[in-house]
């Protein structure tokens, strides 16, 4: 959900999303509720973080609680590591629509957190332009 939110807000910004233990596809609540804010995930792939350790980023996202713990050291060059916490709504339990209701809050904090930080790394290399 945030690689749907940052592209989104920033169109030929590179995106990447990986996990610690992807899931064999994203998951259907995920892709139901992005839908309903008008970002398609059905193409969306799981993608293992391993793929990415030795590229370089001017940004490494966690976004799930656990991954803070358990993501491995990129040695590519980092500009910035930055931990965001959600709850993984995939925990959620209860009726399906409080499970729904759970995927539906998450989302709203992801894109309200990751539109603060879009904001601010617009902001920042603003600055360093001089403009």
């Amino acid at each position: 959900m945030a690689e749907g939110f940052l592209r989104s807000f920033a169109s030929g910004v590179e995106v990447f999303s990986a996990g610690t233990r992807p899931a064999e596809r994203v998951h259907p609540l995920a892709v139901h509720v992005m839908g309903e804010v008008g970002i398609d995930l059905r193409n969306a792939r799981p993608k293992h973080v391993a793929r990415y350790i030795t590229e370089p980023f001017d940004y490494v996202l966690t976004v799930c609680d656990s991954a803070k713990e358990t993501c491995p050291v990129f040695v590519g060059h980092v500009g910035r590591r930055l931990h965001v916490g959600f709850e993984d709504p995939a925990d959620a339990t209860g009726t399906e629509e409080q499970v729904l209701g759970v995927f539906r809050r998450v989302r709203d904090e992801i894109r309200d957190r990751m539109f603060a930080f879009h904001r601010g790394m617009t902001e920042n290399n603003t600055d360093r332009r001089g403009t």
